[in-house]
């Protein structure tokens, strides 16, 4: 079920992480410009208009220039990919990669190859263009165009007779996609995936676009006709088309390879960048349903956190009225998405992006990056207000993943699939059919239940898609239920007469039912390729759950699909995680990473964001878990991505090693999209590395924070809301001196995990957490060596106590607390303190 629109009507979102069919500036405009040379900005605009590009396209959908097209609706409606064999055709080259996404094109008609030399050489032999097609395997139109042209035997006849085809899973070679999305977007103006370019034999861009249907409509032309204009082209115009091709990547090299002096940042660009950046946020928002922006709505979980920053600058500068204005913003938002239908209430999770403005279609895929975000901010919301329905809607994901995501080895997987059969041996896979339900089947599901059930999630026999025009325009959803909850709970109960722990109670045995139920349907593929920078965001969460839910009220009861666990558990999955990477994909030799992980390691290297968020999850695995371990990885970890990103002199991380021929541009991203930037989470880590290790160390860090932020400084300031995370970094490094507290003693005992859990219990993004056991001769070892001062301050502790803390900030330290309800106040008034000070 594709839900698609005709081109008049509507636009659609593009954010850099979603399946997007097509739309007309990325594909059939191009033909407009054939052969003559495809006209940039000037250099020094072009970074900035691309991150405006990318922003308009999740920010700002209603001023997008990019509209949807479809494909006539009766083709669309069966969708997806084939769940039929493969009629008996042979195998191709594909067949022997371990990427799922290849894998699904195995057997195609079209002759495709990997992306590497032997493609290279054969498109030099033969002298003609290379088709590049890059998908992922959960990519609803990636599938949608490989049964309309790629399983087509003409459309196959057509790319093998006239070209080198060749297949590329962006998940595992994100490199190769970052270099022709920038070129379609910049020239333009979007992509989305399926992304088509086609290249020169020296892989230099000649045109390109995201879907095309295989026959010509609207006026636009068909993916059979883009190949014979190709082709022509290539014939006549060749000079032209390669001088327009290496004219591009020259200008995209430097526009995207932004270097500045190292200088003493400006005074007040952290407060202006923050500033800025919530307002134009704030400025978006959705009163009625939450978010930032109008339909389709995307969870974009770095805006949510720059306002919870925000808010918390606010409370220490004792304006409280400002702060409670930006808190409503971030709640009111989250209990629509928890409320909505991109939340799965029968599984738990969350799907990519809701096509309506209230939350309640999907696009149905899951992604191991949303949900470790996602758990992130509902923690800290949880932290903020003391509600536990954030921390109930944390412990929903986690639980979701511990259930469906995780490998046997600890290994956390990437994603699942928008579409599967209705029923098993269904020609055609269609999206959404795992989640969507009939008025009956939940009837025959729930018996006496049933109208309860139906009550509270807006069932009706008639199909439910209703509450928007952009839900479900072409009704294809007629009939078929997505659970919403239109109202909390709480309204709820009031009219069925019994509490609210009984009917929640009922609620759960109905979701467990129509859970047991929808796991006999044919479920959504499971992309099981383990991808470190992914799995990083999900360590993080993990490991921040496993002390921030020990806050919740003791003796709750959680109704499935939350399992109601113990905090503690959540913390192994993190460190079985970590250790699945350490184990698998890096080497100790080298101190290098592999990027992702599929029946071995991948042949890609190991990328910026694979480094800076792992770091970043063990940085979180040392703080709340304790384990002196993750954080020597995590030093590690950083000089070698030091050694291999970092530009010495002009600042900032590149994305990739350089080391590849066949990537053809080496870019410093700085955009905070549906994931955040391996530059602004690298300079978060630096700035918590710094607060860690003594002065030596520290200054060194900082300086490279500062660096990177001068190269930044320009969009920090004009574009702030495209790099929400990268303007909390800037605000971090203002911060005089980061809280420290430093617990010692015996970190296997009840009075110490009591100690952290109450460092833990509040919210507070400008702190660091130090744990030490004396009796640990490693650890004493690396603190003597990286920090004498934190060494003599372990040593120093009241004798005897088997959990004394330490706080110290402004560059001093109170005195010493030996219990949990000391070390509370002690925090709180910090608080204060900083509130009456300003």
């Amino acid at each position: 079920m594709s839900r698609t629109k005709r081109p008049s009507d509507t636009v659609a979102r593009l954010d850099p992480n979603n399946c997007v069919h097509m739309s007309p500036a990325a594909s059939a405009p191009v033909f407009s410009h054939f052969p003559r040379p495809l006209p940039l900005p000037p250099t020094p605009m072009l970074s900035t208009l691309l991150l405006r590009h990318r922003l308009t396209a999740t920010a700002s959908p209603t001023r997008s220039p990019l509209r949807v097209l479809a494909s006539s609706s009766s083709a669309m409606s069966s969708s997806a990919s084939s769940s039929s064999p493969h009629g008996g055709r042979k195998p191709n080259r594909l067949a022997a990669e371990h990427s799922p996404y290849l894998l699904q094109h195995a057997h195609n008609p079209v002759d495709w190859y990997p992306w590497g030399d032997e493609a290279f050489e054969k498109a030099r032999a033969k002298d003609v263009p290379i088709f590049l097609s890059i998908g992922y395997s959960t990519c609803h139109w990636c599938h949608v165009m490989e049964v309309e042209s790629f399983e087509n035997e003409e459309v196959a006849k057509l790319l093998n007779d006239w070209f080198v085809s060749i297949k590329v899973d962006r998940e595992e070679r994100p490199d190769v996609d970052k270099v022709y999305m920038t070129y379609v977007s910049a020239l333009h103006g979007g992509g989305g995936w399926p992304l088509s370019v086609f290249l020169a034999p020296n892989l230099k861009p000649l045109m390109g676009g995201t879907y095309f249907p295989p026959d010509d409509k609207y006026g636009r032309p068909g993916f059979k006709t883009v190949l014979r204009k190709v082709k022509e082209a290539w014939e006549t115009k060749r000079d032209t088309l390669e001088r327009t091709g290496n004219l591009v990547i020259e200008q995209l090299t430097d526009a995207l390879s932004a270097k500045a002096s190292l200088q003493d940042l400006p005074n007040d660009l952290a407060d202006v960048c923050v500033d800025q950046c919530v307002e134009k946020l704030a400025s978006s928002y959705d009163p009625k349903f939450g978010g930032f922006g109008s339909a389709p709505k995307f969870p974009r979980p770095v805006e949510d956190y720059i306002m919870l920053y925000r808010y918390r600058k606010l409370m220490e500068a004792g304006k409280e009225s400002e702060a409670q204005n930006i808190k409503k913003m971030v709640t009111h938002t989250l209990d629509c998405m928890a409320r909505g239908g991109v939340h799965d209430h029968v599984g738990g999770g969350f799907h990519r992006y809701s096509v309506d403005e209230c939350w309640h279609v999907p696009h149905f895929e899951k992604m191991l990056y949303d949900q470790g975000q996602i758990v992130n901010v509902y923690l800290d919301t949880f932290l903020i207000t003391g509600d536990e329905y954030y921390s109930t809607v944390a412990r929903d994901i986690l639980d979701y993943l511990r259930r469906d995501m995780i490998g046997k080895e600890g290994e956390i997987f990437s994603a699942e699939d928008a579409d599967s059969a209705e029923y098993e041996g269904a020609p055609r896979k269609k999206e959404g059919a795992f989640y969507v339900w009939t008025s009956k089947e939940i009837e025959d599901a729930l018996g006496e239940n049933a109208e309860l059930f139906k009550n509270h999630y807006y069932v009706k026999s008639s199909g439910n898609c209703d509450l928007s025009p952009m839900s479900d325009p072409h009704n294809e959803f007629n009939g078929k239920n997505v659970l919403i909850e239109r109202k909390p709970a709480s309204l709820m109960v009031s009219k069925s007469g019994k509490s609210l722990d009984e009917y929640s109670q009922i609620l759960g045995a109905c979701r467990q039912k129509l859970f047991d139920i929808r796991s006999k349907r044919p479920r959504p593929h499971l992309d099981d390729k383990v991808i470190v920078s992914w799995n990083g965001l999900a360590i993080s969460a993990f490991a921040r759950a496993s002390q921030i839910l020990k806050s919740g009220q003791s003796g709750s009861r959680f109704n499935f699909p939350v399992a109601g666990c113990n905090p503690a558990e959540y913390l192994e999955v993190a460190e079985k995680a970590a250790n699945f990477i350490k184990v698998k994909l890096y080497d100790a030799s080298s101190k290098r990473l592999h990027h992702s992980y599929r029946n071995g390691p991948s042949k890609a290297p190991g990328f910026l964001d694979d480094y800076a968020f792992l770091i970043n999850g063990l940085l979180d695995l040392y703080e709340f878990g304790g384990n002196i371990e993750w954080l020597l990885w995590a030093i590690q970890l950083q000089v070698t991505q030091d050694e291999l990103f970092l530009d010495k002199q002009g600042g900032g991380y590149f994305n990739t090693l350089g080391e590849d021929p066949s990537v053809l541009l080496r870019v410093k991203e700085d955009y905070d999209g549906a994931e955040p930037s391996g530059n602004s989470v690298a300079a978060i880590n630096l700035i918590r590395l710094s607060s860690i290790l003594d002065a030596a160390k520290s200054t060194g860090y900082k300086r490279n924070v500062e660096h990177l932020l001068a190269v930044f400084e320009t969009r920090l300031r004009q574009l702030s809301i495209a790099l929400p995370l990268m303007c909390c970094a800037a605000d971090m490094l203002s911060v005089p001196s980061r809280k420290q507290v430093v617990l010692v003693g015996e970190k296997g005992s009840a009075e110490f995990q009591d100690m952290v859990a109450a460092t833990f219990s509040s919210y507070d993004p400008n702190r660091t957490v130090i744990q030490i056991d004396l009796r640990n001769t490693e650890e004493m070892e690396f603190w003597d060596s990286n920090n004498a001062n934190i060494a003599q301050m372990a040593r120093s502790s009241p004798p005897g106590k088997q959990a004394v803390a330490h706080v110290c900030q402004d560059f001093k330290c109170s005195p010493p607390v030996t219990s949990p309800e000391a070390l509370l106040e002690l925090l709180n008034k910090t608080l204060a303190a900083a509130s009456s000070a300003a």
